[in-house]
């Protein structure tokens, strides 16, 4: 094993959950690292939307303006067709919020986003090419991770981790 890390919080994906996480608990001032795979955010995802939800949730945070300052596209109404009939599949316009709408972003610049936020924060980190590959059980407590580096594998000893790597977490 090669290096030891400490921290408080230890989140296993970069995706728009580990990210999230990760800027939340930084923001309340809780020593975070997030372990990403991949060399960086730019890949072809499938969530490339921002619902209203998160838009207001965003807004609470106080990031919604730089936000929507990102190239975005914006959907009112979500519309299809049976036959030759054109149905309202979904009216966000009724919702009764500050953004009624889906913004359309490529998820990349959204994570790009969050990273850059969360790095205003002195207790966030973010570690790229830094693959999860286990847990570190101390008796019967998990206690870390163990993640491969292109430096060689590391181990992260913390009091929380969260798993936030897909589907296959």
């Amino acid at each position: 094993m090669g290096d030891i890390r400490h921290t408080t919080c230890c989140i296993a994906g970069g995706g728009p959950a580990g990210m999230m996480a990760g800027y939340l608990l930084a923001r309340a001032g809780i020593e975070v690292l997030v372990l990403e795979k991949h060399a960086d955010f730019l890949r072809d995802f499938r969530g490339d939307t921002i619902h209203p939800s998160t838009l207001q949730v965003m807004d609470e945070l106080g990031l919604l303006g730089d936000l929507l300052r990102l190239p975005h596209q914006q959907a009112h109404r979500l519309v299809g067709w049976i036959g030759d009939t054109r149905v309202t599949v979904a009216d966000f316009g009724r919702l009764k919020l500050k953004c009624p709408f889906i913004a359309f972003m490529p998820q990349w610049d959204f994570l790009d986003f969050l990273a850059r936020h969360a790095a205003s924060f002195p207790q966030f980190q973010l570690l790229m090419r830094a693959e999860v590959l286990s847990l570190i059980d101390e008796n019967g407590r998990i206690a870390g991770v163990r993640a491969r580096t292109p430096d060689g594998e590391i181990a992260v000893q913390s009091t929380l981790v969260i798993g936030a790597d897909g589907r296959h977490s």
